[in-house]
């Protein structure tokens, strides 16, 4: 039974929710930590890096536990809906750090409130994105959810990226941390109103009947799945390289670009850029995709991401003076992460059908656990190295008179090159490892639908 425009509509705006506090917490919970509230850069860095190996060991477990789970509403919906009505508190906390707290104090309770955040996106993500392989069947159908999904999640990202620093200094009134605060409240009901709406219309059409495995025997089949630790490092790989952008340009614009009116050029730039990205994901990515397989738009993505990183370090060095010029790179960048975004699910999706073929096991919700811990890591690992860049190059705002102050030239260019190279050398490594190791073309993944179709008839 086909989808319904009900229910592609409430997943989508799941999507939605989801990842306007995610982009909320991995774009900004180093700034607010670090240059507002004066936790020493570094310190921020190893936080955010030590709670992803903590979810090292999480995550897979949480996918046991969405697998082994056997209610009335189905296996996914009940931990959604838990993981959502958590994780939306602790967001609330995470940037409502009380001002009472310094020192010592303030970085143990980011450490804390950070581990717990990342613990219970876990709780919802696994299900949210497991829940794509069991209502939905191979081929068109699952790649046009996860396109719909993906782009979807790419505005709620969007709209983070776009209005979060104006709505913080009007929440504020220009005071940054209290605006923080009133702004991951609202953000926070946002995200726990279209998971309930999520939850209300999404349905399991179908399982597949099989024997829970244990947490080693999980891990084992992960190992044996080649193809899909092979998206999974791709994963890493691509989203370190664009989260040490992300992490870092609010700083390009505070510190480089600079001015009174920096806060207008960052909203202006990123509004361009989310535009860009949605836009690739609803109509660039369908409309290569008439043309071309999704390889082939996987490797020209990668090209454009490059080709966008590099023009943004020449105009860096060139010329400052215009905020549109920026736009040139933008374009690249945005544009590609939004079709990475889309094919990289699309591409692990595809690893569940080959895992079941090979391995005589259906394990979507521990490899989805993959996709979601991968992820986060990919934000602590961007996180550290942007910390690194802001301690080694002393880039930071004076947080007791909050006010912006001059850095030297040379932090300047550290900052730049952080922002550009790294990214491009993280990119060419996932490409050619990628093109190396990835067998799932479209003929194959086809072959392995009838093959499991058949298996089961049988």
């Amino acid at each position: 039974m086909k989808l319904t425009g009900k229910e592609k509509f409430s997943y989508g705006l799941g999507a939605v929710g989801k990842d306007m506090v995610y982009m909320l917490s991995a774009s900004y919970v180093l700034y607010y930590y670090q240059d507002l509230l004066g936790v020493n850069a570094i310190a921020m860095g190893i936080i955010l890096m030590a709670a992803r190996v903590f979810d090292a060991f999480n995550d897979p477990i949480m996918g046991v536990l969405v697998a082994k789970t056997k209610t009335k509403w189905g296996k996914f919906r009940p931990w959604l809906l838990i993981g959502t009505l958590l994780n939306a508190v602790v967001l609330f906390l995470m940037f409502s750090a009380p001002p009472a707290l310094n020192g010592s104090g303030l970085v143990a309770y980011a450490a804390v409130i950070y581990i717990v955040w990342g613990v219970t996106y876990t709780m919802m993500d696994i299900p949210y994105w497991s829940m794509i392989p069991a209502f939905t069947e191979g081929g068109k159908e699952r790649e046009g959810l996860t396109t719909l999904a993906r782009s979807c999640a790419g505005v709620g990202s969007a709209i983070i990226t776009i209005v979060t620093v104006m709505c913080v200094a009007a929440l504020g009134q220009d005071n940054e941390r209290i605006g923080f605060r009133w702004f991951a409240l609202i953000v926070a009901i946002l995200f726990v109103v279209f998971i309930l709406i999520t939850c209300i219309n999404i349905k399991e059409k179908s399982t597949v009947d099989m024997e829970t495995p244990s947490v080693g025997q999980m891990f084992k089949a992960l190992l044996q799945n080649d193809q899909a630790m092979t998206v999974v490092v791709t994963i890493v790989l691509v989203n370190s390289a664009i989260y040490i952008t992300s992490n870092l340009v609010i700083y390009f614009f505070k510190y480089d670009f600079g001015g009174e009116g920096w806060k207008g050029a960052y909203t202006l730039f990123n509004t361009f850029g989310g535009g860009i990205q949605i836009l690739s994901m609803m109509l660039l990515f369908p409309l290569l995709r008439k043309f071309m397989s999704a390889l082939n738009i996987f490797y020209v993505s990668f090209g454009m991401a490059i080709l966008g990183y590099v023009s943004l370090l020449a105009l860096a060095f060139t010329n400052m003076s215009n905020v549109y010029l920026l736009f040139i790179p933008g374009f690249f960048i945005f544009a590609a992460n939004g079709m990475l975004s889309v094919l990289t699910t699309v591409f692990l999706a595809n690893t569940v059908d080959y895992g079941e073929l090979k391995n005589n096991r259906r394990d979507e919700s521990v490899i989805f656990s993959m996709q979601t811990f991968v992820v986060k890591l990919a934000s602590g690992v961007a996180a550290l190295i942007a910390s690194i860049c802001l301690g080694v190059f002393n880039i930071s705002q004076d947080a007791e008179a909050e006010q912006v102050v001059q850095v030297a030239q040379s932090s300047v260019v550290g900052l730049r090159m952080t922002m550009t190279v790294i990214p491009v050398i993280g990119l060419l490594v996932a490409v050619f490892y990628f093109h190396k190791k990835y067998l799932l073309t479209e003929a194959k993944v086809e072959e392995i639908a009838a093959q499991i179709k058949q298996k089961r008839n049988n």
